[in-house]
């Protein structure tokens, strides 16, 4: 347990000491525009996570069940399992992204602005937040820039492979004709539970990206049929390679 919590106040400090070059970048590059300074800023993040990743001792690996698929824009939909599911978004996604997160973390000092700049932030309680975030991503996708969205909401604390999905990834699919790509985050829960960051601990992390799925001639009353196609892909893949947290 003692070295338990060493390893995790190291894996802190280390975390935060990589964060202050990082954030001197995005003051150096935010006079480059949303778009073009948020991507500057992506790829620093790049950068941080493969220097963190590594002094922490986490491996981390994306499998692709089907090609890459670099030069298409997606809706990319991610089970949510644990905290350390942020730090691994850019080693998942190597190209710019925009993931879709809640504001409450914009407030965090340091880290905050760098997340404001390269996260789209919603606020869920309000519906004018919600309807300018949809705006956002939507101007996003029409840019070529593809975008995260964690569709559960918030972390699966169940013991099911998934917890029922939120329709906004799914109606921006349909009303920007984007395809979707389900990516499963097998690992994350093993290597710090979601209950505390002090269960933190080094090994090994995958990624699947599974097959897109098109939703050209979807309208929206094909909404609930899309949501259950995602979700059933992805809870038969958890299944299958074994997520576990999975119990029954």
């Amino acid at each position: 347990m003692p070295l338990r919590i060493l390893y995790v106040l190291y894996a802190m400090a280390v975390f935060v000491a990589l964060m202050i070059p990082v954030f001197i970048w995005s003051l150096l590059v935010l006079p480059f525009g949303r778009i073009r300074g948020g991507n500057l800023i992506y790829q620093a993040c790049k950068i941080w996570a493969d220097v963190w990743l590594l002094m922490v001792f986490i491996i981390h690996r994306n499998f692709y069940l089907e090609g890459p698929g670099e030069d298409t824009a997606y809706i990319y939909v991610s089970n949510h399992i644990s905290y350390l599911d942020s730090a691994l978004i850019p080693k998942m996604f190597r190209k710019p992204l925009r993931p879709l997160g809640k504001v409450e973390l914009a407030k965090v000092p340091v880290f905050g602005f760098i997340y404001r700049n390269v996260i789209v932030t919603v606020d869920r309680s309000s519906i004018e937040n919600r309807v300018k975030s949809v705006r956002i991503l939507k101007s996003l996708l029409n840019k070529g820039i593809s975008v995260l969205v964690f569709p559960e909401g918030t972390f699966n604390t169940t013991e099911k492979p998934l917890k029922p999905f939120y329709d906004g990834a799914f109606r921006i699919a349909i009303e920007t004709n984007t395809p979707i790509r389900p990516v499963l985050i097998l690992n994350s829960y093993d290597l710090m539970h979601y209950r505390s960051i002090f269960s933190l601990r080094p090994g090994i992390s995958r990624s699947i990206f599974l097959p897109e799925i098109s939703v050209q001639g979807y309208t929206l009353d094909d909404l609930p049929q899309l949501k259950m196609q995602v979700h059933a892909a992805m809870e038969f893949a958890l299944i299958e390679y074994g997520a576990n947290w999975i119990k029954f």
